[in-house]
């Protein structure tokens, strides 16, 4: 979700530089803040007691993330890290709630957000739970091009084998051969290691 910069900073929003890696909130965390991305990107995640990463989603700029838990008084579900240097619009959550009573058109964008978002997550746990690794893979890759309104296009994906792995639940050496295989039915191209879609 975008909110207008100067209507947060008016109501107290400061912006602060992440640097790659640092850590924003961490997965147990409650909630201080609304964060909207001015530059740079930031993943969720999680990870299990053996260190293996799952990637919840990503985020650039003009968005938001982190959202649900300062509405239901709950602790954040998963960490958030900048996966580039980031620059980050904060502002204080009860700040944050009193800006939404004074702007009702940005209540419906909230609702509006969480539906997409619990749309995804729904398309998401299908696709892990019923698919094949191949269905994984192309699902995630036409939800990036979609994203990016880049539906008709071939583009690079800019992930590597291991984040794409984050992404859908499984190994990076699942992942590499299914790619491989799928190169040679040409759903993909891979050139020079540069995976295209």
């Amino acid at each position: 979700m975008f909110i207008d910069h100067d209507i947060l900073i008016t109501w107290g929003a400061v912006a602060k530089k992440y640097k790659k890696g640092e850590f924003i909130f961490h997965e147990g965390e409650m909630p201080q803040n609304f964060h909207q991305i001015i530059s740079g990107r930031v993943k969720m995640y999680n990870t299990n007691e053996d260190g293996k990463e799952f990637t919840q989603a990503e985020f650039t700029a003009g968005e938001s993330f982190g959202e649900p838990p300062i509405f239901i008084e709950q602790a954040y579900p998963s960490t958030a890290v900048p996966i580039e240097d980031t620059v980050i619009l904060k502002i204080k959550k009860m700040r944050f709630l009193e800006l939404l009573d004074e702007y009702p058109s940005l209540q419906k964008k909230i609702i509006q957000l969480f539906a997409k978002r619990i749309y995804n997550k729904a398309i998401t746990v299908r696709e892990i739970v019923n698919s094949s690794p191949e269905a994984r893979i192309v699902a995630f890759l036409m939800a990036y091009k979609k994203k990016n309104n880049k539906d008709l296009q071939e583009i690079e994906i800019p992930y590597t084998r291991q984040e794409i792995a984050n992404f859908v639940g499984l190994r990076v050496e699942t992942v590499i051969r299914t790619l491989h295989n799928m190169q040679e039915k040409e759903t993909v191209k891979i050139l020079h290691r540069k995976l295209y879609f």
